[in-house]
């Protein structure tokens, strides 16, 4: 997993609430196993008509949000069916922070098991984001999780954040990363359990 320490990007408005995780990544496309590649579906249904053409009109397909980096978005963005998928769909077209009111529960924890920061304002602050970004189209946002602030143009707000999850990001360290770093004692452990308990490294003689 990549550290989250600071993120500089275009801050890319998408003005709705509620937007489920079939929004994000449809179901259509959870055919792969691998954690790439679905940045072209992302809002797919939003962002393309019938015949796979962009709608001009939706914020992704307009020029000066399509190499954003930072989104903020409605309230109780991600809910719906617990899908790893939209966090990478999102990481896949380049995403490294969404702001919002408030977030799915299963979203935002796989969003902070993949590297990609849910940060959690107020909604007056989101819609002076939203208002700013729609306003000023390129406009840069700084996501700072070193001092857990969000900067764009004038505007200036604080986040929190579990420390746990924020010291894991900071060091680019995912759930098996923190079980590795215990292997010297998962080693002792083993090494030191009674033969008779049951062990996985042992192969069951043949019957």
């Amino acid at each position: 997993m990549n550290p989250f320490r600071c993120e500089h990007g275009t801050l890319v408005p998408l003005d709705r609430s509620d937007v489920d995780t079939d929004q994000i990544i449809p179901k259509q496309f959870l055919k792969r196993s691998e954690r790439t590649g679905y940045g072209p579906f992302l809002f797919f249904d939003a962002r393309y008509d019938d015949d796979g053409a962009e709608r001009p009109d939706f914020v992704l397909n307009v020029p000066a949000y399509r190499d954003g980096s930072v989104l903020v978005v409605g309230r109780n963005f991600g809910c719906g069916s617990s899908r790893e998928h939209a966090v990478w769909a999102l990481q896949d077209a380049g995403f490294r922070a969404v702001i919002a009111p408030s977030f799915a529960d299963i979203f935002a924890g796989n969003a902070l098991s993949c590297g990609l920061l849910p940060v959690t304002l107020p909604e007056h602050e989101v819609r002076a984001l939203l208002d700013l970004a729609t306003e000023d189209p390129g406009t840069e946002c700084i996501v700072d999780l070193e001092d857990c602030t969000v900067s764009a143009g004038d505007l200036r707000f604080t986040f929190a954040i579990d420390p746990d999850r924020r010291r894991l990001l900071l060091a680019g360290l995912d759930d098996i990363s923190v079980t590795l770093h215990s292997l010297a004692d998962i080693d002792g452990f083993e090494v030191g359990r009674p033969e008779w308990m049951p062990d996985v490294a042992r192969v069951a003689e043949p019957a």
